[in-house]
């Protein structure tokens, strides 16, 4: 029965894995811009620019946000995402409790391990990371083509 299963879901992971990494990015990215923007809802006033931590902790939820909902840089951005989620846990949830039921660490806790897995799972087949094998390398400076035209 399970292997039954397994056969039937197993073409499907690719895709899926692409799925979730752009609803991750998104919520990723709307997090950062709520504290930014206070858009699409104000979580609080919004963070003057260059506040530590909150505001640093906004563009990194933003720009890496972004580049995980397009898959580009996916591994990198999943990393420092991962890492700023780890931080936010230490800091701000734990003095409040070690558990995160009891300290509303709930979402730190699983944006980071949403994005330990991203970054060894890869950004999946539907991503720009896939296609960025084919764009042009650039050596000195000139593309290929450009090269050409001179």
């Amino acid at each position: 029965m399970t292997q039954n299963l397994d056969a039937r879901l197993n073409p499907h992971s690719p895709a899926v894995l692409s799925l979730f990494r752009v609803v991750f990015g998104i919520l990723f990215a709307l997090h950062g811009s709520a504290i930014l923007f206070a858009w699409p809802i104000a979580m609080g006033p919004t963070a003057p620019a260059g506040a530590w931590p909150l505001w640093w902790a906004g563009i990194i939820e933003l720009v890496t946000g972004l580049l995980v909902t397009v898959g580009l840089f996916t591994r990198i951005a999943a990393f420092v995402a991962s890492g700023e989620m780890a931080f936010a846990y230490f800091t701000v949830h734990l003095p409040h409790g070690f558990f995160p039921i009891n300290n509303h660490g709930e979402d730190a806790v699983m944006f980071c391990f949403a994005f330990v897995l991203l970054i060894f799972a890869g950004a999946g087949p539907y991503a720009l990371d896939a296609h960025r094998s084919r764009w042009p390398q650039r050596r000195g400076g000139l593309t290929h083509r450009s090269r050409l035209r001179r």
